[in-house]
C-alpha cells in the first residue's frame, strides 16, 4: 500500500493566491491521492497544510475469498461491479484486475469516481442527486435488478447496500477487499493540535474519526472539525468528536467549502 510522509505545504509566489484561508492551518489526517487533491486546494486559498494520515489499508483477511471474486470479474461472471471507495480501486489496480467490457462499472461517492478517473477506468453509472449508498438504492441503473453484481468493500463497511440489495432481489456478491488500520500520529503533530497551532481538522471517514478521537481527544474547542459529508459527521460525534460543520455532499471541493462556510472566508 501507499507510503505516507507528513509535509507542510505553503503558498508560493508563483502560484496565484487568494488567501481566503490565509490564518488557517489545516490537520489532512489522510494520504494519497485525497491528501495531494485537498493540499492543493487549500495551499491555492493561502492555508498551510499539515499531512499525518491515521489510517492505513491492509489486505482482507480473507485473500483467498478476494481472489476467487476478482478472477470472476476478470473472467466476466459479472454484468456489474460497484466501487463504493477510492481504496478499492486502488485494490484493483494493484491486483492488475481488468474489467472486461461487457462489465459496467458504478461509482458510489465522488471521490471514488475520481479515482477511477485517475485509472482510466470508464464509469457506466454514478448517483445523480444522491450519491451515497441510500441514493444509488432508490435510483438503480435500468437492468440492474436482473444483473449479477460484485461488490468489493471495506471490512468495516456498513451494511446498507447488501441489506437494501436483498430487500430488491439484486442476486449480488459481496467481498471484503481490504480493511483499515490505525496509524499513530507523530508526536510533534499531536503537540501541534493540542497547542492550538492547528487550526482546522478535515474528516474524511468514520475510520477516520474513530482514531482522531483515539488519538487526540480533547481537540482544542478553538480547533475546527470539518466532516465530508452527513454519514461522516455522524460517525464523528458517535466516536465523541465536537463537529463544527459538515460538506453536504462527499467531494473534496464540498468539504474545502464547508471550512470556508465555517470560516466565514
Amino acid at each position: 500500500m501507499t507510503d505516507f510522509v507528513i509535509r507542510e505545504v505553503s503558498p508560493t509566489a508563483s502560484i496565484p493566491v487568494i488567501r481566503r484561508l490565509g490564518d488557517q492551518t489545516v490537520l489532512i489526517p489522510r494520504g494519497g491521492r485525497f491528501s495531494e487533491d485537498i493540499t492543493n486546494r487549500l495551499t491555492v486559498l493561502g492555508a498551510q497544510t499539515v499531512v499525518a494520515p491515521v489510517v492505513n489499508f491492509a489486505a482482507a483477511d480473507d485473500n483467498d475469498g478476494l481472489q476467487n471474486q476478482l478472477n470472476r470479474l476478470r473472467d466476466g461472471s459479472f454484468d456489474w461491479v460497484v466501487l463504493t471507495s477510492a481504496t478499492t480501486v486502488d485494490v484493483l489496480q494493484h491486483e492488475k484486475v481488468e474489467i472486461p467490457a461487457h462489465t459496467r462499472v458504478a461509482a458510489i461517492g465522488e471521490t471514488t469516481a475520481q479515482a477511477l478517473s485517475f485509472a482510466n477506468i470508464p464509469v457506466d453509472f454514478i448517483p445523480t442527486n444522491d450519491n451515497s449508498p441510500r441514493g444509488f438504492l432508490n435510483a438503480l441503473p435500468e437492468g440492474f435488478l436482473d444483473a449479477s453484481v460484485l461488490v468489493p468493500h471495506s471490512e468495516t463497511s456498513e451494511p446498507i447496500l447488501a441489506s437494501g440489495f436483498d430487500e430488491r432481489g439484486v442476486k449480488a456478491t459481496f467481498v471484503s477487499a481490504y480493511r483499515t488500520v490505525g496509524v499513530p500520529m507523530p508526536a510533534d503533530v499531536i503537540e501541534r493540535v493540542r497547542s492550538g497551532d492547528i487550526t482546522a481538522i478535515l474528516v474524511s471517514s468514520g475510520s477516520v474519526a474513530r482514531q482522531l478521537a483515539l488519538q487526540l481527544s480533547p481537540i482544542p474547542p478553538t480547533t475546527a472539525v470539518i466532516c465530508i459529508g452527513p454519514r461522516t459527521a455522524y460517525d464523528a460525534r458517535e466516536a465523541g468528536l465536537s463537529v463544527s460543520h459538515s460538506a453536504a455532499e462527499r467531494s473534496n471541493e464540498a468539504l474545502v467549502d464547508a471550512l470556508l462556510e465555517f470560516r466565514n472566508a
